[in-house]
């Protein structure tokens, strides 16, 4: 604990200049120019090198055509995830699993395993990813996810269907750690907020385009087709990963030297954040060609060390805060999608076959939150740093716009239980608008809090996703496998209630490290 001693220790004028690992000179503030006007420029971080397999040296088609697919991931994969919640009254009324059928609350297993194994099975994905590069992983996982939902196609019992559910987790996994990864190796900090918030937009609308497309799907041609729309969607995902998916695993060049308290001495100079970048001739590397890009191995070694890397990510108090921000976030989303088809179904509102349409609000949610991510988060990052006299960014500028969509996402929360426990003709307004604001808080945790880590902690962000994955597996599998039978007994209103309340509480997080943020990644220096 003598880092944290240390770090609370220095006075805020020490804080201020130290430049611990995601301090970094965003805003260059030069000299006036003839015009008497103060001159600031854009420096790219992190530093590009000239070899042009460098992916931040990628041209714009490639670099487009990477956030395509790496968007299109995490939309069919939680469209997997939650398709199959319109699908549940069908299963709890016919004999489609059996007889006799099984109970809503058991059917909600099938969503709550998935869930589960969604996010511990980057326990595995993402250091092979780091061992073997993130193509292939990307490409393995996919083409599991076409086979278990082949297999979930063809099942005629629960337990096979359960099964199938808990491969297809697996499958899907790769697109919540190793996806935010590929996109925070392609494009610079200045780029993230705007291009993570694509990234987002699509992450949180398959929880909801899933449900309204799967209402339609059993009514028109069965629960069976919802199984073989998934296998389409995967394959077609598959063949984009195939085109589209370049190698980004790269070792960029040269040594970065900073220091965390910002008045050491490197070779007798005062040092702030010296970057010693490789300045090699690009013709001394080979060209990039298409053949070179579609490359499907890049062994890196040290196969224990990369499994025991997402372990040790544990320590850093930043991956704690956006691991609670994404666990309350989707646990909130899937629990309110998987039961509002079930409520919207009953009297009084007997929706029937239409009843997928209650997650129109959550999907007009989400693209509001992207608009709200889209437009504020990178141009407050800049803004801060232009403002900075050193010109520094900080990745706890980022924190400040979450904020308000977590007051937001908790009141959407509290609304749906009370509107649920109090079931009205008209009442389902409330439930669309009570979907909408937790789905408007969705994108803060992909958006803003990826960034957060990916900027806080540049070489073990990918690590440090395995650790924020599985936790919001862990959280959400909770909620939802309890979920079902805890309403049944208490009514909506009590879960809806505690779950708001623990979402309230994860945001109020936040507000320590608006204070002491840069604090804490001074005191964890060394560990990064």
């Amino acid at each position: 604990m003598a880092g944290f001693h240390q770090a609370f220790g220095l006075s805020k004028a020490e804080v201020k200049v130290a430049t611990p690992p995601g301090t970094v000179t965003l805003i260059e503030h030069l000299e006036r120019t003839a015009s008497q006007q103060d001159h600031d420029e854009l420096r790219l971080v992190p530093q590009p090198s000239t070899d042009p397999a460098d992916p931040l040296n990628f041209a714009a088609w490639r670099k487009a055509g990477i956030l395509f697919s790496m968007s299109l991931c995490p939309f069919v994969a939680n469209f997997t995830a939650g398709s199959i919640s319109s699908a549940l009254p069908v299963y709890a009324s016919t004999p489609a699993l059996g007889l006799p059928p099984k109970p809503f609350s058991e059917l909600t297993q099938l969503i709550a395993i998935n869930l589960l194994f969604l996010g511990v099975s980057n326990l595995v994905w993402m250091p092979l990813a780091n061992i073997f590069g993130r193509r292939p992983v990307m490409l393995l996982s996919f083409l599991l996810l076409v086979f278990a939902s082949m297999w979930a196609g063809l099942a005629s019992s629960f337990s096979s269907l359960l099964a199938a559910r808990a491969f297809m987790g697996i499958g899907a996994g790769s697109a919540d750690a190793v996806s935010p990864a590929v996109v925070g190796e392609t494009f610079f900090v200045h780029q993230r907020g705007r291009v993570m918030a694509i990234y987002t937009v699509c992450l949180g609308a398959g929880p909801f385009v899933g449900p309204i497309a799967g209402s339609y799907i059993v009514a028109s041609r069965g629960v069976q087709w919802l199984h073989w729309t998934n296998v389409i969607l995967a394959a077609c995902t598959l063949f984009v990963f195939l085109i589209l998916l370049p190698e980004t695993l790269y070792d960029r060049p040269g040594v970065s030297i900073q220091n965390s308290i910002g008045n050491e001495k490197v070779h007798g100079k005062d040092t702030q954040n010296v970057q010693i970048s490789a300045t090699a001739d690009p013709s001394t590397y080979p060209p990039y060609t298409i053949a070179r890009s579609l490359k499907l191995v890049t062994y890196r070694g040290s196969v224990v060390g990369h499994f025991l890397a997402p372990y040790k990510t544990v320590r850093l108090p930043g991956v704690w805060l956006v691991s609670l921000w994404y666990a309350g976030l989707v646990g909130s989303v899937v629990v309110t999608s998987t039961v509002a088809a079930q409520l919207i179904s009953a009297p009084p509102y007997l929706w029937g076959k239409d009843a997928g349409l209650i997650n129109v609000g959550g999907l007009i949610g989400t693209l509001l939150g992207c608009v709200y991510c889209y437009a504020l988060t990178d141009w407050t990052t800049k803004r801060l740093a232009k403002k900075d006299s050193r010109g520094y960014s900080e990745p706890e500028s980022r924190l400040v716009t979450a904020m308000p969509s977590f007051v937001i996402s908790t009141a959407g929360t509290l609304l749906f239980g009370f509107v649920a426990a109090n079931p009205t003709p008209k009442g389902w307004i409330g439930l669309e608008f009570g979907l909408g604001m937790i789905g408007f808080g969705l994108m803060q945790a992909p958006s803003v809090g990826f960034n957060y880590i990916i900027e806080s902690y540049p070489r073990l962000a990918g690590d440090c996703f395995v650790l924020i994955t599985s936790s919001r597996a862990i959280i959400s599998f909770a909620w939802t496998f309890f979920v079902g039978e805890w309403i049944q007994h208490a009514g909506p209103a009590l879960p809806f209630g505690i779950f708001g309340m623990l979402l309230g509480i994860f945001g109020l997080l936040t507000i320590p490290f608006l204070v002491w943020g840069k604090r804490f990644r001074i005191a964890t220096a060394s560990w990064t």
